[in-house]
């Protein structure tokens, strides 16, 4: 689904309504990985450690075939779809950066099973945790070269 991160408020939404049924039903489905990916806003803020790095190298003709359905998403001097791709080309270049690449286009997600796990977690404190480890990432960083 959506990441609670996105900047683009229907994505936000939708993603707020499908914690609120994931949480409903848990009793009935138990999902084993339940992912926020991202859309609007990308995800490679996160710290790698709290990144989950999903291949999505494969059949890339089939992803430019799901951006295509949506034509407002291709047409109007807006390409969607070809900054999908370059977003994912480079998500795979950069995110081992002194390895050689496993895979030639990534997606990042954001893990939301702690959402659907516990109903009483808001999902604002599960999402600002994220950016508390980033911050405090950048942080180590500058004091450290200070």
């Amino acid at each position: 689904m959506h990441n609670p991160a996105d900047k683009h408020d229907t994505h936000v939404a939708v993603v707020l309504r499908s914690v609120t049924a994931l949480r409903a039903v848990l009793d009935q489905v138990h999902p084993k990985k339940v992912y926020g990916c991202e859309v609007w806003r990308d995800l490679d803020w996160l710290p790698d450690e709290d990144k989950q790095a999903l291949p999505v190298s494969a059949r890339s003709n089939i992803a430019g075939a799901l951006v295509g359905v949506f034509d407002s998403q291709v047409t109007g001097g807006k390409r969607y779809d070809l900054a999908t791709t370059g977003r994912r080309l480079a998500e795979a270049t950069y995110y081992a950066s002194h390895g050689t690449d496993a895979e030639t286009a990534l997606t990042f997600a954001m893990d939301l099973m702690p959402l659907i796990e516990d109903p009483n977690l808001p999902v604002a404190d599960h999402v600002l945790r994220f950016v508390e480890r980033f911050r405090a990432d950048v942080d180590k960083r500058l004091q450290a070269l200070a």
